[in-house]
């Protein structure tokens, strides 16, 4: 394997440095920030999640203040990679935030409603009593979302733009959910820099593979499946399965999913199912989420005006791919109640995917006490939220203060994810030249250290999975 000799540092300029804020031996929270001379900029932007103590770091001071930071990189529109940018803004960062169109009008959308929900749940606290501090207060409101998207500033796949002078910004299409890039930075001492964000798996359903490594001084590598292979059809087997085994009890299906990206793939897997005869005609189907429907209009979009990110098949079926008629939008507290008012076989998709909050909550307290129904989780499930204790089993799950019993079926469908697997990522990296280092990020310990043996085994490469807060030099 060929390996390009690292670019040697002006005598001038001291090598830059990477700390390591957010996204590590933990699948949330990214945050990288690279400082250097003659600027400051952070890959990635997100909330934590999950745990209580993951989630107090979303109050904690940054490593340097955010009127600092120069510039913010935005590699996809999850919660978990760009949830924190309101409150940078609130702290004074005035910046740019470089990303593509389609994750700015996606971002806006997941982060009015981060917004929403933080002032929801800090007025139930004030309300009820429940919360330790007086007041409780969110961590950002609507009016830091409305100054958040005044800096965004799509940057165009493929594109080279200048942050700084002589700091470089290219993204690559990221495969993972729609916008979503991987990042190419040029330093000004002339190193370079890669993160994968999250990388997306060659097969999905709606998009495109992500293109492909092209090498890098040092790279940030995803290792959310680090441990794992993906399989991909027996997902779609289990899934119909479970679908299957529920409606025939006379149960009703929920399924917690992403707003962004998995709505739609469960969606498309269900009008599919319809097409088959495998999810009759007379069984609606909802989707109980206001974000998930306005992120699914940004989709629709996309396949009107034929997006390059879109698979030639998808772009052939145009809307349909996305339309499991009856299909049913609930965008109303109203609506969202008559659809728990309703008796007899259903399939509920809702937000969050990972049973964080939202409306999903109300459809699983209904659901899970009875045997007939069934909750399918479709994603990765972090450790420390109601769908990962699903998964391990609980029998009972805490919600609005209080314990449901779990009597109903649960699922486990994870290689739905949207995320490339074990050997994926290892394709991606294989054929390109060899990194001076590879930091293993975003996930959690023992896939990122799995990850990391595969990769100096298999590749030969210096690879590591770094500590929170440890700070490395770019070179």
């Amino acid at each position: 394997m060929s390996e390009t000799a690292p670019a040697a540092t002006p005598p001038h300029l001291r090598p830059a440095l990477l700390r390591f804020l957010g996204g590590v031996r933990t699948v949330t929270g990214s945050k990288f920030l690279i400082e250097s001379d003659h600027a400051r900029i952070l890959v990635d932007c997100g909330l934590f999640q999950g745990f209580a103590d993951l989630r107090r770091r979303n109050w904690e001071k940054l490593a340097c203040p955010a009127s600092d930071i120069h510039a913010v990189v935005v590699t996809h529109a999850h919660l978990d990679h760009c949830g924190y940018l309101p409150r940078l803004v609130r702290h004074g960062f005035r910046g740019p935030i470089l990303t593509t169109a389609h994750t700015a009008r996606l971002a806006e959308i997941v982060l009015r409603d981060s917004a929403k929900l933080q002032m929801e749940a800090a007025r139930h606290a004030n309300e009820h009593g429940w919360s330790k501090h007086r007041p409780a207060a969110p961590l950002y409101d609507d009016n830091d979302v409305d100054q958040t998207i005044k800096f965004f500033d799509p940057v165009q796949i493929g594109t080279e733009v200048e942050i700084m002078a002589g700091t470089k910004l290219r993204l690559h299409h990221g495969g993972h959910i729609l916008g979503s890039a991987w990042v190419h930075l040029t330093l000004e001492d002339g190193h370079t820099l890669a993160a994968s964000g999250d990388l997306g798996r060659p097969g999905h359903p709606l998009l495109l593979p992500p293109e492909p490594f092209s090498g890098a001084d040092l790279l940030l590598m995803e290792s959310t499946y680090g441990d794992r292979r993906h399989d991909h059809d027996s997902a779609r087997r289990e899934f119909a399965s479970a679908i299957t085994r529920t409606l025939s009890r006379g149960g009703t299906v929920v399924i917690p999913a992403f707003a962004i990206d998995r709505t739609e793939v469960v969606l498309h897997e269900l009008a599919v199912l319809r097409r088959d005869g495998v999810l009759p005609g007379n069984v609606p189907v909802y989707v109980d989420s206001p974000m998930a429907l306005a992120a699914l209009d940004v989709y629709r979009d996309a396949l009107r005006s034929r997006s390059p990110e879109l698979r030639p098949d998808i772009l052939a079926q145009g809307e349909q791919a996305i339309s499991p008629e009856p299909f049913l939008a609930a965008r109303t507290v109203q609506e969202s109640i008559d659809i728990s008012s309703t008796d007899g076989p259903a399939v509920i998709v809702s937000s969050a995917g990972m049973a964080t909050g939202g409306r999903v909550l109300h459809h699983l307290s209904r659901v899970l006490p009875d045997p007939r129904n069934a909750v399918v989780i479709v994603g990765f499930a972090a450790a420390g939220t109601r769908a990962r204790d699903l998964v391990d089993g609980a029998r009972t799950l805490k919600m609005f203060g209080e314990y449901v019993p779990v009597r109903a079926e649960v699922a486990d469908v994870p290689h739905f994810s949207a995320h490339a697997d074990a050997n994926q990522i290892l394709g991606w990296l294989r054929g390109a030249p060899a990194p001076h280092a590879t930091y293993l990020v975003h996930g959690e310990e023992a896939a990122a250290g799995a990850l990391r043996e595969r990769i100096d085994r298999e590749l030969g490469w210096t690879a590591v999975v770094p500590k929170s807060g440890e700070a490395v030099l770019v070179r």
